[in-house]
C-alpha cells in the first residue's frame, strides 16, 4: 500500500532539466485549476469535510490549500526574478489550514483565486529565458536554490494534492 501522505512519491528534482521537461512542467502547472476542480466535482460538503487521511487535512483544507501555497509560490518567483539570492520566507502551512477561512469558505473562493494566481504565474514562467531558470534564490530549511526547482517542486505539488482527493474518491468509492 502506498503512503496516504506521498501519493504519488515523494518530490525529486529531475536528474535532467531540458526545454521539453521545462515546457512540461509548465504546461502542468497550467493545466491544475482544471483537474482541481474535476477531482472535488459532484462531492457534497460531508465529502468536502473528510480527511484524505487519518489526522490528515480534510479535502476543502486541501483545496484552500493549494492556492494559499502557490500564491507564496508565485511570489517566490517574482522575488528570484528581480533581487539577487533572495531569501525566501517560509509560513506554517498546517497552521493556516486551521484558520477559519480554510475551514469554511465555499472551495469555489479558492478556485477563483487558484485560477487567477495560475494565470498570472504561467504567463510568468513562459517567459522566462533559459539563463532565468538558474536563478537563485534560498529557503532557510532547504538552503539554496533555483528559478528550477520552484518550477518542478509545483509541478509535483499539484499533482501531489490533487491524488490526495483522487485517492481519497476511488478508496471511497465516491
Amino acid at each position: 500500500m502506498t503512503d496516504a501522505r506521498y501519493p504519488i512519491g515523494h518530490f525529486e528534482m529531475p536528474t535532467q532539466v531540458t526545454p521539453a521537461r521545462r515546457q512540461q512542467a509548465m504546461d502542468e502547472i497550467a493545466s491544475l485549476p482544471a483537474k482541481m476542480r474535476a477531482a472535488v466535482k459532484g462531492l457534497n460538503d460531508t465529502q468536502l469535510d473528510t480527511p484524505y487521511r487519518s489526522g490528515g487535512w480534510t479535502v476543502r483544507q486541501v483545496v484552500h490549500h493549494v492556492p494559499d501555497s502557490h500564491l507564496n509560490a508565485y511570489v517566490r518567483l517574482k522575488l528570484a526574478l528581480t533581487e539577487e539570492r533572495p531569501t525566501i520566507k517560509p509560513y506554517d502551512e498546517d497552521a493556516w489550514s486551521k484558520l477559519a477561512d480554510s475551514k469554511s469558505t465555499p472551495i469555489e473562493v479558492s478556485f477563483s483565486l487558484l485560477t487567477a494566481i495560475h494565470d498570472r504565474w504561467d504567463r510568468v514562467w513562459r517567459s522566462l529565458k533559459p539563463e532565468q531558470f538558474a536563478r537563485p534564490l534560498v529557503h532557510p530549511e532547504s538552503g539554496e536554490r533555483t528559478v528550477d526547482w520552484l518550477l518542478f517542486l509545483y509541478e509535483w505539488h499539484g499533482k501531489h494534492h490533487t491524488a490526495h482527493i483522487t485517492e481519497l474518491r476511488k478508496q471511497k468509492g465516491w
